[in-house]
């Protein structure tokens, strides 16, 4: 029987009309690349139009970023004189830019703060998106630093037809007070929310922020970097600056004081998912116009789908997800149902043993199991099929139903109160804080700027 590549081309057609070039069309329409923005992130698809897993090695090559190798790792062991976190041990936290800059201010005795942040799509969150945040957390103790953590609340009114500001202000708040449940150091941290913070009396500074950002930002950037084109909002154009003005010290003059030639010296460090990293690439790009220092980023992998590795975990699909809400019954009942690497019947799972590489449980047990010897026993003994996917599935459980038990009580003590105080514009205890004279004259200019609104709302009126 001939194959597609014997048939001749039929005379009089095209060339893009010929069987070869059909056959090759629809493989190209079968197959996809990976995409992974912001906004949209998939493994891409084959020529057989089944779904990849994501390759985060093909990401370091397009993005540009360096690998976190055993060196790395080794350093920082040596500066900070911690074991460093599962999440790097592991490769989960697996690509940097610019983390031994930060490094090096350290052991010098120079003060850095981190900033992560949260785009608020429902009023519960779920285990992958504890993921940044909890490695977040581990930074925090380890190095003693401030912490800003935004919720880009408008950015997802923007972008989503059907959410209003009402519901996008609703999510913030309800996933504050989870991201507060991670553990963070109050004294230590501060939490906003942009469609609050922005038009109250303590944001002039960032506000002047994200204007130098927007004024360096061209339309062919932000084209080139996220995709958009004549169909998205003017707001989406501009947000970019909103997300980048956080990364800068001197948006926060009531933390890190009002001096701007010193402010202006304090890194950032910028744990998050790999998706988020376009936003930072923007802000890289035109940091040095602005008088600042590049923000280092330090980027770690997703939270599988509960479907597979071609995938993370979704807020807008229940069944692709753990959340922080759900009961040890229904956590029980969804690991029941995710992705398996065994094979086909328990003869032939102990013939050739089970696929670690695509199980969906074992990936969980590696972010979440803290034990290393276990986990490698774990490996080893499905891999050999000794284990087999009930019994892995019921390792997962366990383990998620733990730190999920975990997060619920550790939640039911984050009251409204707490929430407020972690919100609210303030001076933070840390190492290389602002002087009392200095935080003193920062407390009376916020004072007349509060004053200011309030007259200004008062006469509005």
């Amino acid at each position: 029987m001939a194959t597609v590549a014997d048939v001749q081309d039929e005379p009089g057609q095209p060339p893009a009309l010929t069987s070869l070039s059909l056959a090759e069309a629809a493989k190209q329409a079968k197959s996809k690349e990976q995409v992974i923005t912001p906004f949209d992130v998939s493994g891409g698809f084959d020529e057989q139009g089944k779904p990849k897993a994501i390759d985060y090695n093909k990401l370091i090559d397009t993005f540009g970023s360096q690998r976190i190798d055993k060196l790395l790792l080794e350093r920082f062991e040596k500066v900070t004189g911690h074991k460093p976190h599962r999440m790097l041990r592991r490769g989960l936290v697996f690509s940097h830019r610019d983390l031994n800059s930060i490094l090096d201010k350290y052991e010098k005795g120079i003060p850095f703060f981190l900033y992560t942040g949260r785009g608020p799509s429902s009023d519960s969150m779920h285990v992958g998106h504890t993921i940044p945040f909890e490695f977040t957390k581990y930074l925090q103790d380890v190095f003693d630093v401030p912490l800003v953590i935004m919720l880009t609340d408008d950015e997802k009114f923007f972008h989503s037809p059907k959410l209003s500001l009402k519901d996008v202000y609703k999510f913030s708040m309800q996933n504050a007070m989870d991201i507060i449940a991670v553990g963070f150091d109050m004294k230590k941290t501060f939490i906003f929310a942009d469609t609050s913070f922005v038009d109250g009396g303590s944001a002039s500074a960032f506000n002047n922020n994200v204007r130098e950002m927007g004024k360096r930002t061209t339309i062919n950037q932000i084209r080139g970097t996220f995709g958009f084109n004549d169909s998205n909002n003017i707001a989406e154009f501009n947000f970019p600056a909103m997300q980048s003005a956080t990364a800068f010290a001197t948006s926060f003059p009531f933390i890190f004081g009002t001096d701007p030639k010193k402010v202006a010296k304090i890194p950032c460090l910028i744990p998050c998912a790999i998706d988020q990293d376009p936003y930072f690439r923007q802000c890289r790009d035109n940091a040095p116009k602005m008088g600042f220092l590049k923000p280092a980023i330090i980027h770690s992998v997703f939270l599988p789908s509960l479907r597979g590795s071609e995938s993370k975990m979704s807020a807008s699909d229940a069944d692709s997800s753990i959340f922080l809400s759900d009961t040890d019954n229904q956590i029980k009942k969804k690991i029941g149902k995710a992705f398996s690497g065994g094979q086909d019947t328990a003869e032939l799972h102990r013939e050739i043993g089970g696929r670690t590489a695509v199980d969906v449980p074992f990936q969980y047990l590696t972010f979440f199991l803290e034990d290393d010897d276990e986990l490698e026993r774990i490996r080893v003994a499905y891999e050999k099929g000794e284990m087999q996917s009930g019994e892995i599935k019921m390792a997962c459980t366990k383990e998620l139903q733990t730190y999920v038990s975990g997060f619920r009580e550790r939640r039911k003590a984050v009251t409204e109160e707490v929430r407020k105080e972690f919100m609210r514009p303030r001076q933070l205890t840390f190492k290389g804080m602002p002087g009392e004279k200095e935080q003193q004259d920062a407390r009376e200019r916020r004072i007349r700027a509060l004053e200011e609104e309030l007259e200004r709302l008062r006469s509005s009126q």
